[in-house]
């Protein structure tokens, strides 16, 4: 996913686990870092998320700064700070949801991610056409060379990573919702 959609979409998968797991955040005596469910979400941004972000970064780099600069003169070390950031929504998003999940203030909660929600929305909207296609930075702003998403092994990259994300979140939410042993 483009590198300025994978920081609101953490967020907003983070905010979703910390109420999926409020009944277990109440019952918890350790600090935030350290229960059970904030380490849930912190392996779902370094297990799934950031590898997703990564292979975009890495392997379709123009289409992940959205056409907007040329991957080639960013420099290594401010992409891996970029993917690690992009990583470490989840949990923050998770830890600033937390005090309002656990005090079930839902409908506050709810407002926040629409917020959230809705500015995703407005910018993949203003970014659809350079979403829709793969090309380099050269090609996409001098019009030659632009393919559909679809017929290329960006779109394949693209399907694979929300199958990815998806089934990741599945498994965390399973986790956070399933009855503990204490």
């Amino acid at each position: 996913m483009p590198l300025p959609f994978a920081l609101p979409i953490g967020l907003l998968v983070g905010m979703s686990l910390a109420w999926l797991a409020r009944v277990e955040l109440g019952r918890s005596e350790v600090p935030l870092v350290l229960a059970r469910p904030f380490l849930v979400a912190a392996a779902l941004g370094a297990i799934v998320h950031l590898p997703v972000v990564a292979y975009f970064v890495a392997m379709h780099g123009d289409w992940a700064y959205l056409y907007l600069v040329r991957f080639s003169r960013i420099p290594s070390a401010v992409d891996l700070a970029l993917v690690i950031v992009a990583a470490a929504q989840v949990p923050l998003g998770f830890a600033l949801a937390s005090p309002w999940a656990i005090a079930k203030r839902g409908p506050a909660l709810l407002k926040l991610g629409a917020v959230v929600g809705a500015l995703l929305i407005v910018a993949c909207v203003v970014a659809s056409r350079r979403l829709a296609v793969s090309a380099s930075f050269a090609q996409y702003h001098a019009g030659f060379g632009v393919a559909p998403l679809a017929d290329t092994p960006l779109g394949r990259g693209v399907l694979m990573s929300w199958i990815a994300l998806l089934a990741g979140y599945a498994w965390s939410a399973h986790v956070l919702k399933a009855p503990r042993a204490d």
